[in-house]
């Protein structure tokens, strides 16, 4: 990713967000990704963590979630998140590519309003090829792009194949080199 953003962005991002989440709840959004119980999710620039509280309803205790980002105020919200709610099965990673995440463990990535903010989006996508199961999934959204953008930025490396459309979301599965 590029540069975090300064306090004052993250901040106004944040609010921003919690008023979306009112009237746009994100469950609505993780539902095309077909997240179950026991699922390994890896929710790639989370930010403030808007999708966090969904996440731990649809992955249950079994299941596991980690919180990527590249900026330090969103680790902090998402371990504020995390401690207040005592979730147990989040895991917090400050990072702005690699996401030490075993090889071939998590069964969706969310890639949700970030690929625009990427500046290598080839070496992220690389580790989310690693990061994902075989039969595991992408699930993709960004309003900043429009639907062609996201098509060749996902495919061009070929690591990617566009499996499904939804109404909020882009579906894509894991090609085998």
């Amino acid at each position: 990713m590029d540069k975090p953003k300064s306090n004052i962005d993250f901040r106004l991002m944040s609010f921003t967000y919690k008023l979306r989440d009112l009237f746009l709840p994100r469950i609505n959004i993780l539902r095309e990704a077909g997240i179950r119980l026991g699922f390994h999710v890896l929710d790639y620039g989370c930010g403030p963590g808007s999708y966090i509280l969904p996440l731990t309803e649809l992955v249950g205790k079994s299941g596991r979630i980690y919180a990527v980002d590249i900026n330090p105020l969103a680790v902090q919200a998402v371990k504020k998140l995390i401690s207040k709610r005592g979730f147990s099965n989040v895991e917090v990673i400050h990072s702005d590519c690699k996401t030490g995440v075993p090889e071939e463990s998590i069964d969706v990535v969310l890639l949700y309003d970030v690929f625009h903010d990427l500046s290598d989006p080839a070496g992220v996508l690389k580790e989310l090829h690693r990061v994902l199961k075989p039969n595991g999934i992408l699930s993709f959204t960004d309003h900043h792009l429009k639907e062609e953008e996201i098509i060749s930025g996902m495919t061009s490396g070929r690591l990617f194949r566009l499996s499904a459309k939804g109404a909020r979301t882009c579906t894509f599965s894991k090609e085998e080199p």
